[in-house]
């Protein structure tokens, strides 16, 4: 059992130190048209280069405003001037008195060996006053030779944006100043641009090493605290470091360790690729207030008997839903702060009561938040949204589907038609000829119909039904047999009720086989899946396909977060703890690579943490909703994302 002592209302604030590089500024004045983007394309610099020394810049971009510009860490082509001379024709020359070689090559601005060359008779005598010579006329030409600081590279097998980096001894912001298209994730055979390193000069990844991408603002005494690395161990390592000390985005070699991802950060981060994307642009380090409402109902817990709250948590769910929550948005307080940002949080009982949620709003300074998340009711949702509507300030749902979506409210949970919709359009996108069979009871006969009319040439099966015309639940061996067709079969099941489930998955497997292939989906995962009666052992071998807003993280793969909350707790994170991390975590990153969260839904289309996604849509007529969904399945008595 987790402690008690979060129990109660909690207000963080976290501040960073602050590492400053001398650095060299050019300036540039803003002409008609232009935009940052293209201003930084121009100097090879990154538009957060541009707006950390010119904050006004991202609020209005004025003609003829003059910005600081901080020079390119990348080499900008060089050029090589040589001057050659091309012969022309000859000019006659009668030597006068006096006249040597010498004073005719300075007059004429010729070698004297080129006037002896084209005078032969001059190597075996002197000049003479009289002789007439030829004189070689020549046309001087500048020659101007660009020398390339930047060839094509091939993308190699498990490298990413880092690996690259380190290779070439720049940034990963560099890079990608490089390479203003580059996306997330690189192909193999990918051709991108890197500087024109001697292949000497390459740096080469050693597997007995571990790597750290620099985080902005982070000095050597941060490093030690997070790597536990002295200054002088990072630059006997990295001997760049003493020319330039630490630049965010820089990749460092560091002593093998255990907690560091192939992306080059502390697990401590918590972070997967598509997070770390967002942590590689943060650019406001403001103090970020967060409001976080959840129904404790605390009034109702005997705090001086350990027993009766242990008992309270145990049996009732809202405490033990916002208990978990709460876990997991600590978590992500402290993960956020690693990353340097600034935090003030507040959390505040709403006890489950309308009239609780009004006074909260009355006498709490919850106008002044950033973002806030909660509550988890929808009246109280609802009340809150409104009432901070006015003032545009964002209201996250953590948990609530089909919400009236007002300008202000974000509804992380996607719908639950867009599950339905996503399971059939998966089965739909199945390359393989497969033959699609729909199973259900009368009450899912509406979702049977749907299927059917999405995919015309499924078959369609009904449970059996007594003598009075109700449900039974159950199918015989014979029914679904005649259905099957040799090769692949996807059979959705549609049911709420267990007995149900337990009946087709035991048929189902017995006729599973390699000349008649079963593939079970369903469009509603629901606890009749789960049941204890229910073999997974069945589910396994059907591949069992379900449409999930979070996938279930694997604790084979070593998971960071999950490692650091049981050491925290004493507990394995269940599912609302990680979404309480995951929710956390997105809204503090996307308010700090964006001017909100209502910008950073443009600019951030896609995020992705422990087992959550967030790609919000804009309503027509109001607020934004999460349409990502995961398709999952089970495989060797795990559950994994289907692709």
């Amino acid at each position: 059992m987790k402690n008690l002592l979060y129990i109660f209302s909690f207000v963080f604030l976290f501040s960073c130190a602050t590492t400053t590089q001398a650095q060299n500024y050019k300036t540039h004045k803003v002409k008609s048209g232009e935009t940052i983007e293209a201003i930084a394309k121009q100097y090879q610099v990154t538009p957060y280069d541009i707006y950390a020394l010119n904050p006004d810049a991202k609020k209005e971009l004025k003609n003829n405003a003059v910005l600081i510009i901080p020079n390119s860490k990348i080499a900008t082509p060089e050029t090589i001037t040589t001057t050659v001379k091309e012969f022309q024709n000859f000019k006659e020359h009668k030597v006068k008195r006096k006249e040597t070689l010498y004073s005719l090559s300075k007059k004429y601005n010729v070698d004297q060996d080129e006037i002896k060359k084209h005078n032969p008779s001059l190597y075996a005598n002197n000049l003479r006053k009289g002789d007439r010579i030829k004189i070689p006329v020549y046309k001087t030409k500048t020659v101007v030779e660009t020398v390339k600081t930047t060839k094509d590279y091939a993308v190699l097998p498990k490298e990413g944006k880092w690996r690259i980096a380190y290779k070439f001894g720049i940034t990963v912001d560099e890079l990608e100043a490089l390479n203003p298209d580059l996306s997330a994730t690189l192909d193999v055979g990918q051709i991108i641009q890197v500087p024109n390193l001697e292949k000497e000069e390459v740096k080469q990844i050693d597997e007995r090493y571990s790597y750290y991408s620099v985080l902005p603002k982070e000095g050597f005494y941060r490093l030690k605290i997070k790597l536990g690395i002295e200054q002088e161990e990072l630059e006997a390592l990295n001997p760049i470091l003493k020319e330039t000390g630490l630049k965010s985005g820089m990749v460092l070699k560091i002593p093998f360790s255990s907690d560091i991802t192939e992306t080059g950060e502390s697990l401590a981060n918590n972070t997967t690729a598509a997070a770390s994307s967002l942590v590689s642009k943060i650019r406001n380090y403001e103090t970020k207030n967060i409001v976080i409402l959840l129904p404790f109902k605390l009034n109702r817990v005997n705090a001086d008997s350990v027993y009766d709250a242990k008992k309270k948590i145990e049996n009732d769910n809202f405490l033990g839903t916002s208990l978990d929550f709460h876990s997991g948005v600590l978590m992500a307080v402290d993960s956020l702060k690693k990353l340097g940002i600034s935090l003030k949080v507040d959390v505040y009982d709403t006890k489950n009561e309308l009239s609780e949620v009004s006074n909260l709003l009355s006498t709490k300074n919850i106008e002044d938040a950033d973002a806030v998340i909660g509550p988890l009711m929808t009246k109280n949702f609802e009340r809150v949204a409104s009432h901070l509507k006015g003032k545009n300030i964002p209201v996250i749902s953590p948990n609530l589907k089909d919400l009236k979506l007002s300008e202000n409210v974000f509804q992380s949970m996607p719908s639950s038609a867009l599950l339905k919709t996503k399971m059939i359009s998966f089965v739909k996108a199945d390359s393989t000829k497969s033959h699609v069979i729909i199973i259900a009871d009368a009450k899912n006969s509406a979702i049977s119909n749907a299927i059917k009319r999405e995919v015309g040439t499924a078959s369609q099966i009904h449970s059996r039904k007594d003598k009075e015309g109700k449900d039974s639940y159950y199918v015989l061996e014979s029914d679904i047999v005649g259905k099957l067709k040799p090769g692949k079969n996807i059979i959705f099941l549609e049911t709420e009720n267990y007995t149900f489930v337990s009946n087709v998955t035991s048929i189902l497997n017995s006729l599973n086989n390699d000349d008649t292939k079963i593939v079970l989906v369903t469009t509603n995962m629901n606890a009749a899946f789960e049941n204890d009666e229910i073999s997974n052992y069945h589910l396994s071998n059907l591949n069992f396909h379900f449409p999930t807003v979070s996938k279930t993280y694997n604790e084979d793969d070593n998971n960071g977060f999950a490692r650091e909350y049981k050491k925290k707790y004493g507990a394995t994170p269940n599912k609302t703890a990680v979404r309480g991390f995951d929710l956390m975590m997105d809204v503090v990153l996307r308010l700090s690579v964006s001017d909100n969260m209502y910008t950073s839904v443009n600019e951030f289309p896609l995020t992705e943490y422990i087992e959550n996604k967030f790609a919000y849509h804009k309503n027509l007529f109001g607020g934004y909703y999460n349409n990502t969904i995961y398709v999952v399945k089970y495989e060797d008595l795990k559950i994994v994302e289907a692709k």
